[in-house]
């Protein structure tokens, strides 16, 4: 999708301020070590002085200086690596630092753009950039199993939602880590409050941190940039239809709460169906059940999902109503 003048000057300005901040982090990891350890500095002057005068002679072509001088340099890397080493520190401590190690911060890479960067323009152009926000909250590493009973059994599998929840979350974990290799796809459903917005923003979140696009709509925010684009020929929605179809992974939250007609029927089908085509991942959660699917969207639009999706019903008391009880 096109960004504005305005909209690629904000993202390049947050790229610049992670440049700033991390090499700042860089110096004060150096200022810290240079406390504990003040021979580090000699090193680091030698090595620069020798590293200058080893260009030199390889600019004269004097190889058995410049491989005198090289041995030098690395033998002075060796004892920084012993010293570093001893005082405590990780072995990558001074290594330049990255927020994203494939453009090192930069937003490209050999001229087109990092994954970063298109996450970048997703959440600019989408009004996403709190996700990361939510996803801090939302995570496998706050997600807790406390709140699932093990004595609630569903009759039509003979498990607890706590084992039920269990696998869900296995489940998941396979999701992630076979991402690159098969595209596969998630259906959660369930009431409302039993997890399943939580488990989606999890897969994210991995997702994310691996480079991944994702996509964040709620059923709603879907169907209205889908409409804007159809009805009201609006550019920048038939543009987002390009990102709907081909980002990595594309989250549809809370579908059936947005105001069902022929037209959400149809669009969800094509969304759901050209995804599948393009061999890309989609997550859909839905408090509604398979009867009211195929009532709200069509036989067909089931089959798909049936046939594409990994169907993990949650139940369960709702969370929100015991977070709320525990405070």
């Amino acid at each position: 999708m096109a960004l504005s003048n305005a909209q690629y000057d904000e993202i390049m300005r947050g790229y610049q301020s992670r440049q700033l901040h991390n090499r700042h982090l860089s110096q004060k990891r150096m200022e810290e070590a240079l406390i504990k350890l003040p021979e580090l500095k000699t090193i680091n002057e030698q090595i620069a002085s020798y590293s200058v005068e080893a260009a030199r002679k390889k600019l004269d072509d004097d190889d058995l200086s410049y491989q005198l001088l090289k041995k030098k340099i690395q033998d002075l890397k060796k004892e920084k690596t012993t010293l570093i080493s001893k005082a405590g520190f990780p072995a990558d401590y001074f290594d330049p630092i990255h927020t994203c190690a494939h453009c090192k911060d930069t937003g490209y890479i050999d001229g087109e753009k990092c994954p970063c960067f298109k996450q970048e323009i997703i959440n600019v152009v989408y009004s996403q950039s709190n996700i990361r926000e939510i996803l801090g909250r939302e995570n496998f590493q706050t997600f807790s199993y406390d709140y699932y009973s093990d004595d609630e059994i569903n009759p039509a599998t003979g498990l607890s939602a706590l084992d039920t929840v269990q696998r869900a979350v296995t489940e998941c974990q396979h999701f992630i880590n076979d991402f690159d290799n098969k595209p596969k796809n998630l259906f959660f459903y369930g009431d409302t409050g039993v997890g399943k917005t939580f488990l989606s923003n999890c897969v994210a979140k991995e997702l994310l941190e691996k480079g991944y696009s994702v996509i964040y709509f709620t059923a709603f925010q879907l169907f209205d940039i889908l409409s804007k684009g159809v009805f009201s020929k609006d550019a920048d929605a038939i543009a987002a239809h390009q990102n709907i179809f081909d980002c990595d992974l594309l989250i549809i939250d809370d579908l059936g709460t947005e105001f069902s007609n022929s037209f959400t029927s149809s669009q969800l089908f094509l969304c759901v169906n050209e995804r599948i085509l393009r061999q890309k991942s989609t997550i859909i959660s839905t408090n509604l059940n398979m009867n009211n699917l195929v009532d709200l969207y069509s036989e067909r639009t089931l089959s798909r999902i049936s046939s594409n999706y990994s169907i993990i019903k949650l139940f369960g008391d709702d969370i929100r109503i015991k977070k709320r009880q525990m405070r």
